[in-house]
């Protein structure tokens, strides 16, 4: 796992119970979050006895946060800020976490999820201040989430976002369209030869369109090239050149 921190920052306004920060300290700890800011006009609220209880391993963090007077204090120098509330704004659509995160980890610079109070959430006047909106989608029954459980829902997601960029990123260069029709061909011709497509193409295009689907990289589309030709040689047939598209004639 990649351990550079995702520039996010959690930004809680008003938190009123010292467990919750313990928790939201034990969520970022878990899924690589760092940066957090608490806006709150009670000097004390961060000297809770309580808060290390559930800060189980992210003690550290507890030390590290900081509080602020004011939002536009706590995003100063953010890019990005989203504001989180189960309720519905008119003309502001409120995207999913999921949504969010892949965003956020694709613009790379620093941004900041904004959690209101675990009474009442982000009031219109936060709202205005923040640039996006997103939900958690819950039963109608019970819409809002407890402010620590909304805050590991989103750290899940951004760290599931930054992975799955890392993933989607590969060293190798990938073969082109033209390199996989050429295996397409090659295939089609070597296994022809071979008698499986007598009875039909079905198996063939469910076989090549595994291969295809998986996107070899040119490393790999050459190494199956080169098995087919050999298939295609041994049986005395030469698949179509990539260079010339004839078999083999220049």
């Amino acid at each position: 796992m990649d351990a550079t921190p995702l520039p996010a920052r959690i930004v809680l306004l008003r938190p009123r119970n010292a467990d919750n920060l313990g928790a939201i300290a034990r969520a970022m700890k878990n899924f690589g979050l760092r940066d957090w800011v608490v806006v709150s006009p009670n000097p004390k609220l961060l000297e809770v006895p309580g808060m290390h209880r559930l800060a189980v391993k992210a003690g550290e963090l507890l030390e590290s946060v900081r509080r602020v007077e004011t939002l536009e204090e706590a995003v100063a120098d953010c890019t990005w800020v989203v504001g989180t509330t189960s309720r519905s704004i008119d003309g502001r659509r409120r995207a999913p976490p999921a949504e969010i995160a892949r965003e956020a980890v694709a613009r790379g610079e620093r941004f900041a999820l904004v959690f209101g109070d675990e009474r009442s959430g982000l009031t219109n006047e936060d709202l205005a201040q923040c640039h996006a909106l997103s939900v958690i989608a819950a039963e109608e029954e019970q819409p809002s989430l407890n402010l620590a459980q909304a805050v590991l829902v989103y750290a899940y997601e951004l760290n599931q976002a930054r992975h799955a960029m890392t993933v989607a990123a590969p060293s190798a260069v990938l073969a082109d369209d033209a390199m996989l029709r050429n295996i397409r061909s090659a295939a089609e011709e070597a296994l022809t030869g071979a008698g499986f497509l007598r009875d039909g193409r079905g198996g063939f295009d469910a076989l090549l369109g595994s291969l295809l689907r998986a996107h070899p990289t040119r490393k790999e589309a050459a190494l199956w090239m080169a098995a087919f030709k050999a298939i295609a040689k041994a049986l005395g047939r030469a698949p179509p050149s990539p260079e010339t598209g004839e078999g083999g004639r220049r």
